[in-house]
């Protein structure tokens, strides 16, 4: 990613806040920004043992995993915090920085997406995604050069993006990263703050501090100061001789594409009031919920389908989860609108294949 993504920076930002709060926040971002991090995270554990659903400090939290190098703890962070507070851009776009360090270049860009879906004018994000689509490039170029060596074009093709990721990478004097500043809200929690994640391990080099200027809506009791790092030096490959190699191994399901469509016509059936069609994507074993056997269940579902007024069901972040035979699962979260309810909740979906069809055995909110 950029120099901007392949960065260990860190943006610690002050919350509005009474004296009792605002110390323990105060000393976790001092123990981070001194490089302490193992004495920063007993102290983030410590505060989020009464308050274990603060967004800064399970944000803070993330970020002391990533620079302890405990990325697969670190990612279960963000991932958490995207799960409760959906609306907040920052921890997606960890998240993508996280997997760009791991190759998982489709996960990342899919983060980054949501990032931007969230925070349309989050520009971190943009500059983000642009260099993973460049990844994505050159894993291309470099596919279509195994099948056939002699193609002139994508040796051509694949050389000027390993250019461009390289010259993007070289060492320069780097702009403090700009905090995306917005008043606190009630009943919100306050967004945290962005971080990016270095590609590969490295000693940083002494930070320079910028101040940045308080959020418009309020006054804080201290400016928030960004940190930043220099950026990693990215040493330019030399031209390599292109040699067949093997495929790489795809671990995704090869039913997951129609499992995943039967679960995008089940959302869509709800949406347009087809309760015929609805009830058609539920297993003749299905297990209702509440205890409720089948003919109880479908005449509530009939009574909640045919009111009156638009229904709204979208799904995003489905991923199925394993495939044995003819059954499956998935995890989705799904976001509800009519028009007295409104609701976000993550789900399980069991399915089972019946008659060369995949439908739905058993659902459950969480998971």
């Amino acid at each position: 990613m950029s120099k901007r993504a392949l960065v260990a920076s860190l943006l610690l930002a002050s919350l509005i806040c009474s004296p009792v709060r605002a110390d323990p926040i105060q000393d976790l971002q001092t123990l981070v920004k001194q490089g302490q991090f193992s004495q920063a995270l007993e102290r983030a554990d410590s505060i989020l043992a009464s308050k274990p659903r603060d967004a800064q400090v399970r944000f803070l939290k993330g970020v002391v995993l990533s620079e302890l190098n405990r990325s697969a703890e670190a990612i279960a962070v963000f991932q958490k915090l995207t799960e409760d507070f959906p609306e907040l851009p920052e921890p997606y776009n960890n998240l993508a920085v996280l997997y760009a360090q791991q190759r998982q270049y489709d996960k990342a860009r899919i983060a980054l997406e949501m990032a931007i879906r969230t925070h349309p004018s989050y520009a971190t994000a943009h500059e983000n995604l642009g260099d993973i689509y460049a990844r994505l490039a050159s894993q291309a170029y470099d596919k279509a050069l195994a099948l056939d060596s002699s193609n002139v074009a994508a040796q051509n093709k694949l050389a000027l993006i390993r250019e461009m990721i390289s010259v993007a990478g070289k060492p320069g004097r780097p702009a403090a990263p700009t905090p995306v500043a917005a008043a606190p809200q009630a009943n919100k929690p306050a967004a945290p703050p962005p971080v990016t994640v270095a590609a590969a391990p490295v000693k940083p080099a002494p930070a320079s501090a910028a101040t940045a200027p308080a959020p418009a809506a309020a006054k804080p009791i201290a400016p928030p100061t960004p940190v930043a790092v220099p950026p990693t030096p990215v040493i330019k490959e030399e031209p390599k001789a292109v040699a067949k190699r093997p495929e790489p191994k795809d671990d995704t399901p090869p039913q997951a594409a129609a499992i995943s469509k039967a679960v995008q016509n089940w959302a869509g059936a709800w949406s347009r009031k087809d309760v015929k069609s609805y009830f058609g994507y539920y297993a003749r074993d299905f297990e209702p919920p509440k205890g409720l056997n089948r003919k109880a269940w479908e005449e509530e579902r009939t009574q909640r389908l045919t009111k009156p007024g638009a229904i709204e069901v979208d799904l995003e972040n489905i991923k199925v989860v394993s495939v044995a035979g003819d059954r499956a699962t998935v995890k989705l979260r799904q976001h509800y609108r009519s028009a007295n309810l409104s609701t976000s909740s993550n789900k399980t979906l069991n399915l089972i294949n019946q008659d060369g069809k995949w439908v739905i055995q058993q659902e459950r909110v969480g998971g």
